[in-house]
């Protein structure tokens, strides 16, 4: 689900379907999230420290 890892939330036993979905859904998704810290690291000029292609 949304970029995690299969089993991320959904493999917690217990946790019902919609509980599941209610922690998803206010999340960040963490490709997203990567996506916004390099460009974020682009646009400061840090890119290259971080090993990121410029």
């Amino acid at each position: 689900m949304m970029g995690l890892p299969a089993g991320h939330v959904t493999a917690v036993p217990g946790l019902p379907r919609s509980a599941q979905l209610r922690a998803l859904g206010n999340g960040v998704v963490p490709p997203q999230a990567a996506a916004a810290v390099r460009f974020l690291l682009r646009r400061a000029g840090l890119a290259e420290r971080w090993g990121l292609p410029v």
